[in-house]
């Protein structure tokens, strides 16, 4: 890289030069959108209560809403296991603060597994123009936005044109919340164990599959007592149940935010002017309401 140098003897003319040179006037920042009201009824949506997991731990309650629109194949198993009582009791073994809660291992120590097979490596996914995908922000070649309520990025949908499937290649964004399989060094290694975000960790995407995001009681992870390996006594998964099995006197009535809603597209602008170019999906809160 080149660097312009300015010679001593003549620095103290430079400065009075720049000085005395008229100066522009700073334009004025724009203001940022108005926080928009609070939603209205229609835009709510009620969320499949067969993909809703209701997490019952020691620290409390966390409801993660499932994607398998873009992870089938794992969403379909963790599902399975959550129907099955396969989770009940087990502990978050490994919990790295600023990272991940890590749990869904009869051994309890990284190492174990159920009795079903793996799970293939679901790191990215087809995106067809028919997917519900609320829009965050178009970078021309790549897209930004949400299936429901997991951060998506994506290549634009211009491109989908020139593709054999006319589908083009995305992936879910490791937020805080986000939910994905743990595995070995060999990608189609997930089994039933999984983790929680804490915080945004970038480097796993396109890396780990990225199931669903956590809902309600993202505080709760964060709670959750770290370690690697976490000391006795370890936190845990009182129960583990899919919505639609609970009964209906017990189960939470839960409604999320419709990330198709005018409200939302509001309130994605108004987070997106306040951040600027430091926008990121992870700064979109997605409203819940559990009661």
């Amino acid at each position: 890289m080149k660097h312009v140098l300015i010679a001593a003897a003549g620095l103290a003319a430079f400065a009075a030069a720049a000085s005395a040179a008229p100066k522009k006037a700073a334009a004025p920042v724009p203001a940022a959108p108005a926080k928009p009201a609070a939603p209205g009824p229609s835009d709510w949506r009620t969320p499949d209560p067969n993909d809703v997991l209701v997490i019952d731990t020691n620290k409390g309650r966390v409801i993660v809403e499932l994607t398998p629109e873009i992870a089938p194949q794992n969403a379909t198993q963790i599902r399975a296991l959550a129907h099955e009582g396969f989770y009940d009791g087990l502990r978050f073994f490994r919990v790295i603060d600023k990272f991940m809660a890590q749990t869904g291992d009869p051994q309890n120590n990284g190492q174990g597994g159920s009795s079903k097979p793996n799970t293939p490596g679901e790191f990215t996914f087809r995106r067809s123009s028919d997917l519900p995908f609320a829009m965050a922000a178009d970078q021309t070649v790549a897209e930004i936005g949400f299936v429901k309520s997991m951060p998506v990025a994506s290549q634009s949908m211009a491109l989908a044109a020139m593709t054999k499937d006319q589908k083009v290649t995305a992936w879910g964004l490791y937020c805080p919340g986000v939910v994905g399989i743990a595995r070995d060094d060999n990608p189609d290694s997930g089994n039933s164990q999984f983790f929680l975000m804490r915080q945004a960790y970038p480097s796993l995407e396109k890396r780990y599959t990225a199931i669903g995001r956590v809902i309600s009681g993202e505080d709760v992870v964060r709670a959750i007592k770290t370690g690697e390996p976490v000391e006795q006594p370890q936190d845990y998964m009182e129960h583990v149940h899919v919505l639609a099995d609970m009964p209906e006197a017990t189960r939470p009535k839960v409604r999320v935010i419709d990330d198709k809603s005018p409200w939302f597209r509001a309130e994605i602008d108004r987070v997106r002017a306040a951040k600027g170019a430091d926008f990121t999906a992870c700064d979109i809160d997605i409203p819940v309401e559990v009661k």
